[in-house]
């Protein structure tokens, strides 16, 4: 998982605002490639031993409601590249042709759906796109082209690592659909609070990017899945937290 030289980036992507966040990274070469090598073998172990629970997760969605197992979406991961991302499915069939967030009643979600979101079963599914090098365990969340969009020029950062299945965000925010419950316009609040305060922490994970520290992240996330609280840190100055409408 070496970085590109800067020259071979995305023109999108060779900005000054992510330059700072790749001198960052260029220096962890190291610890870059022990998280690729580490994805690789971690992934081939989960999926080998979690294979009784994609046969049950399987039965399972087949049975409560009619369409495929995954639901196959198309996001957006390192050096703004799109790809298919793997989950198992929640919702009924052509959810997506609605809003493309959930809040937390949303009647779109199946029976055996809130079950699978409660203890995040639908991401496991995502072991495949570690594998397949579409993903890191540890990481930004992938993100629809659609918000991708809406990014500034800072946030374009996150996209100089591969989308992660878990991170800081993902523990901070992980009842992100209740703060768009009540809204008339969910998606417009995501892209107007939700998502600035999300990317904040994003590029405070690039800062302080490490091997050991993505090992820390993803215990943490097991704690939070158990129903642990994780109280995230303050932005250091006022203007930093207006600017990515950090909820506190």
């Amino acid at each position: 998982m070496l970085l590109k030289k800067w020259e071979q980036l995305p023109y999108e992507m060779q900005l000054v605002e992510v330059r700072k966040y790749y001198n960052i990274l260029k220096k962890k070469q190291v610890s870059l490639a022990f998280k690729r090598v580490f994805d690789v073998i971690l992934s081939s172990i989960m999926l080998i031993a979690l294979s009784p629970v994609f046969l049950v997760l399987t039965i399972a969605i087949k049975i409560d409601s009619k369409g495929p197992v995954f639901y196959r979406q198309e996001r957006v991961t390192q050096y703004n590249q799109k790809f298919y991302i793997f989950k198992f499915r929640t919702m009924v069939q052509n959810a997506d042709k609605g809003s493309l967030v959930t809040v937390s009643n949303d009647a779109r979600i199946t029976k055996i759906g809130r079950i699978i979101r409660k203890f995040r079963l639908d991401e496991i599914s995502q072991l495949i796109n570690v594998l397949n090098g579409d993903m890191t365990f540890v990481g930004t969340r992938p993100e629809v082209p659609k918000y991708i969009e809406r990014y500034t020029p800072e946030m374009m950062a996150t996209l100089l690592l591969p989308a992660g299945v878990t991170s800081l965000t993902s523990i901070y925010y992980k009842d992100e659909d209740k703060l768009l419950d009540g809204t008339d316009n969910p998606d417009k609040v995501y892209t107007d609070k939700v998502l600035p305060g999300k990317m904040y922490y994003n590029l405070e994970g690039i800062k302080a990017f490490g091997f050991f520290s993505d090992i820390k992240i993803m215990f943490m996330t097991v704690l939070a899945v158990c129903g642990k609280e994780f109280v995230p840190k303050r932005a250091k100055s006022k203007e930093t937290r207006e600017n990515y409408a950090v909820k506190m």
